[in-house]
């Protein structure tokens, strides 16, 4: 019987191994494409939103007021990111952080293009 526990037990750490394995990569790959943000931007902050089950939301605001969002599948992945990239996390999306953006046409016709007269968003 205990070895019969040492092994169930064995299993489990190299799943939990290998989970811990394939969120070090996530997170690796995510902050690349952080970095990649950052450099095009001139510097880049950002915020953590949850998304439910879907995961964390890693919004991304460049020094130009550029913008743009990545998804990570948890929030312990999504934080591992932002560290590695070196981003600077605000607690919340609104002040002057959130002023900073810079919107242009596209992003009003989505938006607002309905009320405004624009195009339908269907």
């Amino acid at each position: 019987m205990a070895d019969t526990q040492q092994v169930v037990d064995s299993d489990e750490s190299k799943a939990l191994a290998r989970q811990a394995a394939r969120a070090e990569r996530r997170a690796a790959r995510l902050a690349k494409r952080i970095g990649a943000f950052a450099r095009r931007h001139g510097g880049a902050e950002g915020h953590l939103a949850y998304l439910g089950q879907a995961g964390t939301r890693i919004v991304l605001v460049g020094e130009d007021g550029g913008w743009g969002d990545l998804v990570a599948p948890t929030h312990a992945v999504a934080k591992s990111a932002a560290e590695k990239a070196g981003l600077t996390l605000h607690e919340s999306f609104d002040g002057e952080f959130a002023a900073r953006v810079r919107t242009g046409p596209y992003e009003w016709s989505r938006m607002a293009g309905i009320q405004l007269g624009g195009r339908a968003n269907n």
